[in-house]
């Protein structure tokens, strides 16, 4: 008898993951609506890993709301789970609206939020309940940057409609600091434009020091706004990669949900503007190019005198970082414009590593540093970026906390920078994007390259 022999991959499973599951990214998403409560459809311990996680970064109290899975449920289902859980919420935090996501149990038993949803709302038609949006959000499908694209997209199927045209722009930011959407909403502001901030978690996971607790933090934006995002004049979208890391999608052949921006085109003709997220001179001269060229208006002076000083602390500190080699990983369109950063300050990243796996990423950071030896690789955890290195010497490695311990190991230095970040407070209020995030993230990298070079010199020299 001849036996036929296989070829086959070795399992191995996931150590210390270069990404996070997709229900806690959909959760930041939901917390940028103003009086809105996340639920998790699941286990208690989803919520609690998602509020412990987001406490650790944003260092704000963060409720998360669960529907408590218990041994039963995936036999009976979880109707009554959710139905208590949205009782619960309604009566003790009183909220505008309950974003529910699902998790890998409620997705694998075939729980149906839409059909749920319909069923509380028919039992409690004389009732006034809070809004109700879903978000499909198992975290085999995606890590969290698909599941917050997921739940942007979901507030716009849930909440725009068309509608005559009013004087606003759609902006959506991307998975970036309070402090970035302060800084956008900023931007826009000093060219006369009336934004929808879509989400906008500036102030809710950014909070001034409290005397009391507040269960529903000040912020976010409102639900009668939300729903006049598809009357908007545009949308400004962040991001060239997206929800494209969603299984379905990255499979050939078949065919990607829509984005946010992509959804309000189609659906409510409202046009989109789709650009990388703004870190570094070129790709924030994009973004003024774009808004000056919807807006007729020129740059404002305040713009021009930040991108000239920029330039100058380019100029200043070039021969400290000029060829230096970095190692860099994080979500893919977080590393895909730190990329474009890193070249325009003439480093080099030898190392790309994403725990995304949209296939988007390669291809674009090889065309980006044509005749540069770069490695990029998707669907990695740390562990498998530890190997990579090997071989390897580079200067720095930039990235966010969950890095340290390979930088420790190889005796480098780390820049963090992105989410999370645990083993350092700011993490909310550091800037990436505009010409500010750019002098921000200059000055970190070479100061933090100058520290390395003096702690490690045998000569106690004070003067660079």
């Amino acid at each position: 008898m001849t036996v036929l022999k296989q070829d086959k991959k070795n399992f191995v499973s996931t150590r210390n993951a270069c990404k996070v599951c997709s229900p806690l990214g959909a959760s930041v998403a939901f917390k940028g609506i103003r009086k809105c409560v996340p639920l998790i459809h699941g286990s208690q311990g989803c919520s609690t890993y998602i509020r412990r996680y987001l406490i650790s970064h944003y260092k704000e109290p963060v409720d998360i709301a669960s529907s408590n899975f218990s041994a039963d449920t995936p036999i009976y289902g979880g109707y009554q789970n959710f139905e208590r859980a949205l009782d619960n919420i309604t009566s003790q935090f009183n909220p505008d609206a309950i974003a529910i996501c699902t998790t890998c149990l409620s997705e694998t038993i075939g729980e149906d939020i839409s059909m749920f949803i319909s069923e509380y709302k028919e039992a409690r038609k004389d009732k006034k309940i809070p809004e109700l949006i879903e978000a499909s959000t198992p975290s085999y499908q995606g890590t969290h940057m698909d599941g917050f694209h997921e739940a942007v997209t979901s507030i716009v199927k849930y909440m725009g409609s068309k509608g005559p045209t009013i004087d606003q722009v759609n902006i959506l930011p991307g998975f970036v600091s309070p402090a970035d959407i302060r800084y956008l909403k900023e931007i826009f502001d000093d060219f006369g434009i009336q934004t929808l901030m879509l989400p906008d978690y500036s102030d809710t996971l950014d909070n001034p020091n409290w005397h009391e607790y507040i269960h529903l933090p000040n912020g976010g934006t409102p639900i009668e706004e939300l729903k006049t995002c598809g009357q908007s004049k545009a949308t400004f979208e962040f991001g060239e990669i997206l929800n494209k890391g969603k299984i379905y999608g990255a499979v050939k052949n078949t065919k990607l949900n829509p984005t946010a921006g992509e959804y309000m085109e189609n659906n409510f003709d409202v046009p989109l503007i789709r650009q990388p997220l703004p870190f570094g001179v070129t790709l924030t001269d994009r973004l003024f190019n774009s808004i000056s060229g919807f807006s007729g208006k020129a740059m404002p002076e305040k713009h021009k005198m930040e991108r000239g000083r920029l330039i100058d602390l380019y100029a200043d500190g070039h021969k400290y970082v000029f060829g230096k080699k970095a190692i860099l990983y994080g979500e893919e369109d977080f590393v895909l414009s730190m990329a474009y950063f890193l070249k325009e300050i003439g480093m080099i990243p030898s190392l790309v590593a994403t725990g995304g796996s949209s296939t988007e990423l390669s291809h674009r950071i090889t065309s980006l540093f044509e005749g540069e030896e770069v490695q990029v690789h998707e669907n990695v955890d740390f562990e498998k970026i530890k190997e990579l290195t090997h071989g390897i010497v580079p200067d720095i490695i930039i990235g966010n906390s969950k890095g340290y311990y390979i930088a420790r190991e190889m005796q480098i230095p780390i820049v963090r920078v992105g989410f999370p970040i645990h083993d350092r407070i700011g993490g909310q209020n550091i800037k990436h994007v505009g010409y500010r995030g750019a002098s921000e993230m200059f000055t970190t990298i070479v100061n933090t390259l100058l520290t390395y070079r003096q702690d490690n010199s045998p000569v106690g020299y004070k003067y660079m």
